[in-house]
């Protein structure tokens, strides 16, 4: 049940994240007041003590900070528009999915409703808001980011302020987002590897965390020779990569799985041998991705 202390909070959107939200603050001891479209959502948050708003425009005056946790920036301008004449002088949260370019329209919608703006992300699974491990970065102004943070860091224990850009943690999120589904259905290729052979997919888990702790492991080495252009002395060659894609090929044939998706990623390889990084870094990729100006 909530105490009554700290600023008090409103959380729009009750899906697996915004519950989650909503439950840390409340068992912050938060006064907590919730909204979502199915009013039914709320209810578990209510028997904890969350106050359920009737309307949006109940959810916005219940606080000066309004935390969103919607699917897209289009979808929270869509839920706020009615009740947008009483975010004036509070200050609204985005945690959704979105662009850039989105997160700046977003940004200059708040500011023409007299609403203060952060837009962030949550980099980690519901059930893991309100750990102390838990990373959440945000964008936007210093001075309001600093005047909530401590409210903010109830949501995880490593609270981020990448910069005044408001667009800055849509762009990490995207950045570092490219790498999941890539990740994933290259565990997914492996479980069919696996089980091709009537094994059970647990049975390879602990080597692919190990594998991926190794990978983690040289992501700084990989960032300094993309930040410096400097790929003369690789861990790791494009050539090695190369020479695989064959073994890759017999390899899918004969456990008569679908490689197809991989296709693209050893064309970008090819790619980049033909432009002259057969002995570069795995790393001079990034060139290879890099269009010209004005393409």
């Amino acid at each position: 049940m909530t105490d009554g202390t700290g600023t008090p909070v409103t959380v729009i959107g009750l899906g697996s994240m915004g519950a989650a939200l909503a439950d840390a603050y409340v068992d912050a001891g938060r006064p907590t007041a919730v909204w979502n479209r199915s009013a039914s959502k709320a209810a578990p948050l209510v028997a904890k003590g969350a106050t359920h708003a009737a309307s949006i425009e109940a959810a916005v005056a219940a606080s000066p900070l309004i935390i969103t946790c919607l699917t897209t920036y289009e979808a929270t301008r869509a839920a706020l528009e009615p009740a947008a004449a009483g975010l004036a002088g509070r200050t609204l949260v985005t945690l959704n999915s979105g662009t850039p370019a989105g997160a700046r329209a977003m940004a200059a919608w708040a500011a023409e409703r007299g609403a203060r703006f952060l837009d962030g992300a949550v980099k980690n699974v519901p059930a893991a808001v309100g750990a102390p491990d838990t990373l959440l970065y945000y964008a936007g102004d210093r001075a309001t980011f600093d005047e909530h943070v401590d409210t903010l860091r109830v949501l995880g224990g490593d609270t981020v302020h990448l910069g005044a850009d408001p667009d800055l943690a849509a762009l990490y999120e995207s950045a570092v987002g490219a790498t999941l589904l890539p990740a994933l259905v290259g565990f997914f290729q492996g479980a069919a590897l696996v089980q091709a052979r009537g094994l059970p997919v647990s049975s390879m888990v602990r080597y692919e965390v190990k594998w991926l702790e190794m990978i983690a492991s040289l992501l700084p080495m990989l960032a300094q020779e993309i930040d410096s252009g400097d790929y003369s002395r690789p861990a790791s060659s494009v050539g090695v990569f190369h020479e695989a894609i064959g073994y890759e090929e017999e390899l899918a044939r004969e456990a008569n799985i679908d490689a197809s998706w991989v296709e693209p990623l050893n064309d970008l390889v090819r790619r980049a041998v033909e432009r002259g990084h057969r002995e570069h870094s795995i790393s001079a990729l990034v060139e290879v991705l890099k269009k010209p100006t004005g393409d």
